[in-house]
């Protein structure tokens, strides 16, 4: 199975409740999906027999309302992919004021001396938006230039132009293409460092392959977080053998019937509201004490990616092969880090990365899931300190360690 097919089977569980003749019509594809819903929709069946549907749609609602999480905002811009399809990015530069006047958070990021002129560009995953890397942003904000973008089709970027007028599916490469336009509106001059989380980081793959000058000549940097260099077909998302043949049999098909019934489906989606939350939490994170507004936020972005989208992407997952393209980070810091839970991208696909990169920095995060940015936060942006740090983005001497309370459980390679 391939990247991220829990937000596509969790689509399509969603959907199988819609209409009785389309359940008919799609065959033993509820059964084989149902292999991968049960445990969430166990657990969802519990909670319905201690509190009401309306409650937890209020509880919902005050989440969504209360929750600070995907509100930074920053200058806007555009790019255009070489099909035209209109790509979103934001723009945080760095604070003129932070250098003489530091507050206590930046100072214990990295010291007191303003930061060389490098641009950060975070790339995000399947089904998600550039607002998935809220805490990293907010962490970083003013003290390093950033640039946070939309994959095609996701969050405020348009839909892909190739997908919706020529009806063709994406695939990795051109993914990176639009990661090149994106730097080439947003960051045309000075160093790069490169951050992907899952479809991101293979995002990131596909434009070293495509353009290794651009690597060569300015990437100071890279960040693989959550991601995977290929064979993400062999992924079994922790399922016995008869459900993982059972799901891959029947999803590629499944997922281009319902992208053809996308009204249908996101009614669907409304109509199992709980049991669809409930397989994003199972695979979206590891521990069990989460925020619950970090999860429903989770769900927010997942549940906004229409199913026609999820359908145009599910196929080039199973394409990837970028391992080739990893020689050119070897001349270069590069940070490799992973949930040691995450049932999507396996923490052994970030360990095989980090065999091809001897000097990289491996970090697998104990009770950590596949959105482990959002779950584990400060280890994260404490890696990613550490990381600019040794770029040369920030200062030399800054100092990283105090910076949240469980950066101590991540295991370093």
């Amino acid at each position: 199975m391939s990247e991220s097919s829990a937000e596509a089977v969790a689509a399509v569980a969603s959907a199988t409740g819609a209409a009785a003749n389309w359940r008919r019509a799609t065959g033993f594809a509820g059964a084989a999906i149902g292999v991968i819903a049960a445990g969430a929709a166990a657990g969802v069946a519990i909670e319905r027999m201690t509190v009401g549907r309306g409650m937890r749609a209020k509880a919902r609602l005050a989440l969504d309302s209360a929750g600070p999480y995907g509100s930074l905002r920053g200058m806007p811009g555009k790019a255009y992919g070489d099909d035209g399809t209109e790509l979103y990015y934001e723009v945080d530069d760095i604070d003129p004021e932070a250098a003489p006047a530091l507050t206590p958070r930046r100072r214990r990021l990295f010291g007191r001396k303003a930061p060389a002129p490098v641009t950060v560009v975070f790339s995000h995953g399947y089904c998600l938006s550039q607002d998935s890397w809220h805490f990293q942003r907010a962490a970083l904000r003013g003290v390093v230039r950033t640039v946070h973008w939309d994959q095609r089709s996701h969050g405020r970027s348009g839909r892909g132009v190739a997908q919706t007028e020529q009806g063709t599916h994406v695939d990795i490469e051109h993914l990176g293409r639009d990661l090149k336009a994106v730097i080439d509106a947003a960051a045309p001059e000075g160093p790069l460092v490169l951050v992907g989380h899952s479809m991101g980081g293979m995002t990131v793959m596909a434009l070293a392959d495509q353009y290794p000058e651009l690597i060569r000549d300015r990437v100071v940097a890279t960040a693989f977080v959550g991601t995977s260099s290929g064979k993400l077909g062999e992924v079994n998302f922790g399922l016995p053998v008869a459900g993982v043949n059972a799901v891959r049999r029947v999803l590629p098909g499944v997922l281009r019937a319902l992208g053809q019934r996308a009204e249908l489906v996101e009614k669907g989606r409304r109509a199992t509201a709980d049991l669809f939350a409930g397989i994003i939490k199972r695979y979206s994170f590891s521990s069990r004490d989460v925020d619950p507004a970090v999860a429903r936020f989770a769900e927010r972005m997942i549940e906004g990616t229409p199913i026609d989208v999820v359908a145009e992407f599910y196929p080039a997952f199973t394409d990837h092969d970028k391992t080739e393209a990893l020689a050119l980070f070897t001349d270069m810091p590069v940070l490799v880090l992973a949930g040691v839970g995450d049932l999507v991208t396996p923490s052994e696909h970030s360990e095989a990365i980090a065999d091809l990169l001897p000097d990289a920095e491996l970090v697998l995060v104990p009770d950590a899931g596949h959105l482990v940015m959002l779950e584990h936060p400060e280890v994260v942006t404490d890696r990613l300190a550490d990381l600019l740090t040794r770029a040369g983005a920030v200062p030399a001497g800054a100092t990283v360690s105090g910076y949240g309370s469980t950066s101590s459980t991540a295991q370093r390679g």
